[in-house]
């Protein structure tokens, strides 16, 4: 029984400390961001006739609950791949995520809104990237790559403390939106899910 107890509570001080790694490495990573590039994508999101999100893998988890968000502030988004998504137009907005900026469907999906006139801002690891060449408003997210696995920039595996910082500067962008937009918590719980 000794054996047992000693094992779960082994267990739980290694969780414990996994926990503040990812929660160490987050607030480091918020000290290294340039934020200049979110002002415009702001700016673009309030102006933008339709929103359009797209990241692939874990990081498409995270931009699908950006996008979430921004469906309960009231805005008019897709996440680009769903089958209900409308074609992209002059006049939208491709919100584009990729660790390494390089992601071929995603690089295709920012050159096709090019095309049309919709305006592009991603965001990446990689400054050199096509994704970030191709992009109106690049931001740059200092965290490692998924072939990175020197753990210079991260403990954590593959491209997890992007994926993470992903959800959190879009949560970070959706407060300062419903600080500008002012509706009541209460009128964006109706546009909550009620058919679960």
């Amino acid at each position: 029984m000794d054996l047992i107890y000693e094992k779960s509570e082994k267990t739980a001080i290694a969780i414990h400390n996994n926990l503040k790694l990812i929660l160490q490495e987050n607030i480091a990573l918020t000290e290294n961001i340039d934020y200049s590039g979110f002002s415009e994508l702001v700016e673009s999101i309030q102006q933008a006739n339709a929103i359009f999100l797209i990241a692939s893998g874990r990081s498409g988890f995270s931009m699908r609950s950006v996008a979430m968000r921004l469906m309960h502030l009231g805005l008019k988004v897709f996440f680009v791949g769903d089958t209900t998504t409308p074609a992209i137009n002059a006049g939208d907005l491709l919100w584009a995520a990729s660790g390494s900026g390089s992601t071929g469907t995603i690089v295709r999906a920012a050159e096709k809104a090019k095309q049309v006139g919709a305006s592009v801002i991603a965001v990446s690891t990689n400054t050199s990237s096509a994704l970030a060449k191709i992009a109106d408003t690049h931001i740059l997210i200092p965290a490692a790559e998924k072939q990175d696995h020197g753990g210079a920039r991260s403990k954590q595996y593959a491209g997890s403390l992007f994926e993470q910082a992903l959800l959190l500067l879009g949560d970070a962008v959706f407060i300062e939106l419903w600080k500008i937009d002012g509706t009541s918590a209460e009128e964006l719980w109706k546009r909550h899910a009620n058919m679960e």
